[in-house]
């Protein structure tokens, strides 16, 4: 991993808060679109568990099989950002699922709205397969012109056409911002003997469009309102940005996936020492070594509800509930109350009853680099950084870190 460093306890400890960075253009931005599954009863836990299963598969074998290679499934979350793209000379519209965990950026999903090749299209002639766990595609692998905005193009863009898919419903593909490492594999046919595809970001910072290959991520808590604030994307330089407060804390990537290290605590005490996980946007709960998400439930008095999956509280408990601190970097990162559970607004999209409370935290098996998964409901608080530039991942507080709209 590179560090720009500027302070020596980079090298140190692995961290650093933002330093002053040399003058770069201003980051570009994408507005994203917060969808929410309107499905009663949709088992969110077994959904996210399917995904951490094939993050563990990874972990574990390292390296897989383009035959029975295993990205992370993407389909039937509750809640996940979309993204507006326009592909080839007559700007075709497609609306693709936002996902670190992932890194090939394909269309197709949907019928109503297939790929019509133009004169900006180039047709490979080699096969893309992706299999995400829950979910996969099949199909031909193009070059075209992908715009995710008018300051946003990239001319020569590697994306996949869908010929066939299981698993991906109210989308039109998926736009892959994890590291390229996770499109080895994917490409057969004349491309086989290059491993990987480069990303949309790889492309637009070489292909100039960026000074640096960053993506900033500004997500917002859920609300259940009709007009809900977008979310958005951010590629370049994030210094500076409105969507975030203070400074960025950056740590180390770690892992093919975006990992980083951190440890987890609740009412002051440490329930699951610094150990190696994975931020993801794909996710919808934070997941926990089992023996530090029961510290937490002894904790907090929650019970187990069949009809979700999730732990319930009272009233009371909520009202005791103390932060629950990610501790990356050096520095903490607290989720209070209000964001440690269920928009209450969504408790029947999970099968739940309306103004029950329930905990948006799972148990997962740990194994070597998979300890944890921060998805949604962390991000929705921190904005989020994730640059290829510098090997590393950075947070920062919102406007929105206490926010009590759950």
């Amino acid at each position: 991993m590179i560090y720009p460093f500027i302070i020596v306890c980079s090298l140190l400890f692995g961290v650093t808060a933002s330093p002053l960075a040399p003058t770069q253009t201003p980051g570009l931005s994408v507005p994203i679109r917060k969808f929410v599954n309107v499905t009663s009863g949709h088992n969110l836990v077994n959904t996210g568990r399917s995904r951490a299963q094939s993050f563990r598969d990874r972990a574990a074998s390292k390296r897989v099989s383009s035959t029975k290679r295993q990205e992370v499934p993407v389909v039937n979350e509750i809640i996940t950002y979309i993204a507006e793209i326009t592909v080839g000379t007559d700007n075709q519209t497609f609306h693709l699922l936002v996902d670190t965990g992932s890194s090939n950026t394909w269309i197709g999903a949907n019928s109503s709205y297939a790929y019509v090749p133009s004169s900006s299209s180039v047709w490979t002639d080699d096969i893309v397969i992706v299999d995400y766990g829950s979910g996969y595609f099949f199909g031909y692998e193009y070059y075209d012109t992908v715009a995710l905005s008018n300051d946003l193009i990239i001319k020569n863009q590697s994306i996949g056409v869908a010929d066939f898919q299981q698993g991906f419903t109210s989308m039109d593909g998926i736009l892959g911002i994890g590291p390229v490492a996770l499109t080895d594999g994917t490409i057969l046919g004349d491309l086989a003997p290059v491993t990987t595809v480069p990303t949309v970001s790889d492309n637009l910072f070489s292909e100039g469009v960026i000074s640096t290959e960053v993506v900033g991520i500004a997500f917002v808590p859920t609300t259940g309102a009709e007009d809900e604030p977008e979310g958005e994307l951010i590629f370049g330089d994030v210094e500076g940005s409105s969507k975030y407060t203070g400074q960025i804390t950056y740590t180390p990537k770690e892992t093919d996936y975006w990992g980083i290290t951190q440890s987890i605590s609740y009412s002051g005490i440490e329930i699951m020492a610094s150990a190696v996980g994975v931020v993801d946007t794909g996710t919808t709960l934070n997941y926990m070594p089992t023996d530090a998400f029961n510290a937490y439930i002894n904790s907090t008095g929650g019970i187990f509800d069949e009809a979700t999956g999730l732990y319930e509280i009272t009233e009371e408990q909520y009202d005791a509930l103390d932060d629950l601190v990610f501790t990356i970097g050096g520095t903490d990162f607290p989720l209070p109350a209000n964001a440690q559970i269920w928009p209450r607004t969504l408790n029947a999209n999970i099968g739940g009853e309306g103004g029950k409370i329930y905990l948006a935290a799972v148990a997962t098996d740990p194994v070597e680099d998979l300890n944890f998964i921060n998805g949604y409901v962390f991000l929705e608080r921190y904005f989020s950084v994730f640059d290829n530039t510098n090997s590393r991942v950075g947070f920062a507080p919102t406007a929105y870190t206490n926010a009590t709209t759950n």
